[in-house]
């Protein structure tokens, strides 16, 4: 039994996932993430005041995020916005955060999620040269983008192109044969993601290493990578006293680790999450992983015991992840907990039933929530 305190997703959704340059090049952040605030809420027919949106962003344009899409979904004057910003792990830190509130005594609902438009990231400029990012350590601290960082993860852990083609054959054929209508909200025209291949497998062959100068040859490529992408996902969250059917935020983690190697920070937090709750991988139902590269996830899960050289936990992205879907940045790891309210609460899991959601930050951090399905 959760206790009455405890926030519950009653509704989870999310747009479809579209290539940068895609189907929803032509919308900002706000415009992206307003229809799933306002399909969230539609949702749990709850008369209850809305307390906060709190929104993940990374790239997008400043201010506050989150506000402006609450205004431009309906949701008046007086409902307030906090955009945050954790990097790929934005989307589940802001739902962790919203959930906080409710869990300290506030019932009123909350939207919560991420949101990222790759297409319309503004050009950065500081002493009139442009830049691709901020630094995700200081001076002194090493500060690999993560696309390096999946590489050297590669070389470290020894893992080669063909697990990771096969890694990333194995999340576009189950996204594939997945329907994921319940979730989606339409938008200027997109009704499905547009990242999933039948036949990515005879196609991984032909894409060029990467890092070529790398110890192994190079076995990243565009094939075993996300996408950049545009998209958005949001949950509503209410006190399990107010909730009927959800999925109830049981416990979070937030942990850093070598800036070097950040891909490994789910392996740290899922791990500390565990251990405070008394929980077993063994307990879980459904594991989502944001799949930046399969480099990256490989190398999370293989420490996790969730993957070895010949196998992959058929708990993780049982229905595909960002390698095939795409990866919006801020909304990444948001698009994770719809996933689990996907696989677990509309595909009918019994109370009880638990699920996972993680993912790597850039700078070197891991951030892991605990959820359990509410009847």
């Amino acid at each position: 039994m959760v206790e009455p305190n405890t926030p519950v997703v009653v509704a989870a959704r999310r747009t479809p996932i579209a290539v940068k340059g895609g189907a929803l090049a032509h919308l900002t952040a706000a415009e992206l993430a307003a229809p799933v605030i306002r399909a969230c809420l539609d949702d749990t027919k709850f008369d209850a005041p809305v307390g906060d949106v709190v929104l993940g962003n990374c790239m997008g344009p400043g201010g506050n995020i989150a506000r402006v899409a609450a205004l431009a979904a309906g949701l008046g004057n007086a409902v307030p916005g906090m955009t945050i910003d954790r990097q790929c792990g934005s989307g589940l830190a802001a739902i962790i955060t919203a959930a906080e509130a409710i869990r300290a005594g506030d019932r009123r609902l909350r939207i919560a999620g991420g949101v990222e438009s790759c297409s319309t990231t503004p050009t950065r400029i500081a002493d009139g040269v442009a830049y691709a990012r901020a630094p995700f350590a200081p001076p002194g601290h090493p500060d690999p983008d993560m696309v390096r960082a999946a590489q050297d993860l590669a070389v470290l852990d020894r893992i080669s192109r063909e697990r990771q083609d096969a890694y990333a054959a194995r999340s576009h054929g189950r996204a594939v044969h997945t329907n994921f209508e319940a979730e989606l909200v339409p938008l200027a025209g997109a009704t499905a993601d547009s990242g999933p291949r039948k036949r990515i497998e005879s196609m991984l062959g032909r894409f060029p290493a990467l890092f070529p100068d790398a110890e192994d040859g190079g076995t990243l490529t565009a094939g075993n990578s996300c996408r950049d992408s545009d998209g958005a996902a949001a949950v509503a969250l209410v006190p399990a006293k107010d909730a009927g059917a959800g999925l109830a935020l049981v416990a979070a983690a937030t942990v850093g680790c070598d800036p070097a190697l950040p891909g490994l920070g789910p392996v740290p937090a899922v791990e500390q999450l565990l251990a405070d709750t008394g929980t077993t991988l063994a307990d879980l139902a459904a594991i989502e992983i944001v799949e930046a590269f399969a480099a990256q996830a490989l190398a999370a899960l293989t420490r996790l015991g969730l993957a070895s050289d010949t196998h992959v936990d058929p708990r993780v992205c049982a229905d595909g992840g960002a390698l095939a879907l795409g990866h919006p940045w801020g909304a990444s790891a948001a698009v994770s907990v719809v996933r689990l309210f996907s696989r677990l609460v509309r595909a009918g899991a019994p109370a009880g039933t638990r699920g996972l959601a993680t993912a790597a930050v850039g700078g070197g951090l891991g951030v892991a929530a605990l959820f359990e399905v509410v009847r």
